[in-house]
């Protein structure tokens, strides 16, 4: 049995149902302003103009003469969602959800709700995302052209491996239904496709049962990268492994962290909505507040919470898997020059030495923060042409900007990256060249080669385009 809704979260100003239950064509006026990514590194200016319904995207594609960029929450990192001095169609107003079958799990929902949208619809009947970044705060069309992962991909792979099928229109009007068995070059090349080949008016995805909100975890100090190999060899079963790992320690303490795996639990329990942040970071934190100092005392303090090296309890799925979401906007904590993130992924033939060589620089730094995560990727294939997960160790941390230090810093990184045989994340990154992305993903081309000509993006235009 299908079950045909509308999402209650577009029922908003700007996404208003027509009389016969469609969604409004008309679209918001042009709005000339800043859309900065989540890092607010770079700043560059654009049109934002906001798109409320399936059909409007194709007209505007249609129209429009200049370049655009189809863009979802702005939760990339980087330059991957900025189009300078061009024209960004923001999904935000086609937020519904089309279809659920309530057996099955199987969604079909516009490309701009967002993965919080699709939980607060999901949870109270019973089903969980298959796969969830570290924030839910992220459109199902953004999660499909960055092929995110999450803490499950040793068992699950990437989102994209759970995407059935997808509507795609192209700026000279046409509209391809996309899925492993039909249209698959242009399936696999928009999974992945930071947006590039057109724009994802809907998708449909496979949602995972459950009986409750809770996660059966356990956290477990660790020292060093062998320790942290053998928890995760002995987890590999396990639905969900992630570490935090203390980026400024070094001596005796170097590489020490906490281990976190968990599962959904068996036992029955609540299953409503959640409740929205009551917490907002209320200004842009001076450029001094993080430094070594007081990073270094956050990390001591966060190792040493624990009493016992290993604690099991029942925890909500909220701090599991969105422990930041709690504080709406913290990236303000990185003052107004903002944050570079820095998250590569080092192969098993030398994850080990890499990944403690990379360490080792970043802690002589003195500028990485207290954000800092070590996980393993699995080795299930993932669909899209340039996604970023391959079977190794994965670090990801954040990097305040400070003049003359953070980009020098994550030149050297990037560098390191390549020669250990890895890659960076496009989703994250602000700053990696055109030949260290170039030799990161050598299938680039094809996807160069079925992007739409009307679309583009500062990140492709610096490491495709114009390098």
């Amino acid at each position: 049995m299908i079950e045909e809704r509308p999402s209650k979260h577009g029922d908003g100003p700007d996404s208003k149902p027509a009389a016969n239950g469609a969604p409004s064509a008309k679209s918001s006026a042009p709005e000339v302003a800043p859309f900065s990514s989540w890092g607010r590194y770079p700043k560059h200016r654009s049109t934002l103009v906001k798109v409320n319904a399936p059909q409007d995207f194709a007209n505007r594609l249609a129209e429009l003469d200049v370049a655009v960029l189809p863009v979802g929450m702005g939760r990339s990192y980087g330059d991957s969602c900025l189009l300078h001095e061009g024209t960004l169609l923001s999904t935000g107003g086609m937020n519904r959800v089309i279809s659920f079958d309530p057996v099955t799990g199987l969604l079909k929902a516009e490309a701009g709700i967002s993965l919080a949208e699709i939980l607060d619809f999901a949870v109270p009947r019973g089903f969980f995302l298959p796969v969830t970044p570290g924030t839910k705060y992220v459109s199902l069309g953004g999660a499909i052209a960055n092929d995110i992962h999450g803490k499950n991909h040793h068992v699950a792979g990437c989102f994209g491996n759970h995407i059935l099928e997808f509507e795609l229109v192209r700026s000279d009007g046409s509209k391809r239904l996309c899925s492993p068995t039909e249209n698959t070059d242009w399936f696999n090349a928009t999974i992945s496709g930071l947006g590039l080949t057109g724009a994802i008016t809907w998708a449909a995805l496979r949602l995972m049962p459950i009986v409750s909100r809770s996660i059966e975890q356990e956290a477990i100090q660790f020292h060093g990268i062998n320790e942290f190999l053998e928890l995760a060899k002995a987890s590999q079963h396990l639905d969900y492994t992630v570490s935090w790992i203390d980026c400024t320690s070094e001596g005796k303490n170097f590489a020490r962290g906490v281990y976190m795996q968990g599962v959904h639990s068996t036992t029955p329990g609540p299953l409503e909505p959640s409740k929205r942040p009551k917490l907002t970071f209320p200004f842009d934190a001076p450029s001094f507040a993080l430094n070594r100092t007081t990073v270094s005392l956050f990390n001591t303090l966060y190792f040493h919470k624990q009493i016992k090296p290993r604690i099991k309890n029942t925890v909500d799925y909220e701090p599991f898997f969105y422990p930041l979401d709690q504080v709406l906007e913290w990236n303000r904590l990185y003052g107004k020059r903002g944050l570079l993130q820095f998250q590569c992924v080092i192969p098993w033939e030398s994850a080990r030495e890499g990944i403690d060589a990379i360490l080792a620089k970043i802690s002589d730094s003195g500028l990485a923060s207290f954000l800092s995560v070590l996980k393993v990727f699995g080795d299930v294939p993932s669909r899209g042409l340039i996604s970023f997960p391959m079977p190794g160790i994965t670090l990801a941390l954040d990097l305040p900007i400070k003049p003359d230090r953070s980009l020098p810093l994550y030149s050297r990184l990037a560098e390191m990256t390549r020669n250990y045989g890895g890659r960076l994340y496009p989703a994250k990154d602000a700053a990696m060249t055109g030949s260290q992305f170039r030799d990161f993903y050598p299938r680039w081309e094809e996807l160069e080669s079925l992007r739409d000509p009307k679309i583009t993006s500062s990140f492709w235009r610096r490491v495709a385009v114009d390098s």
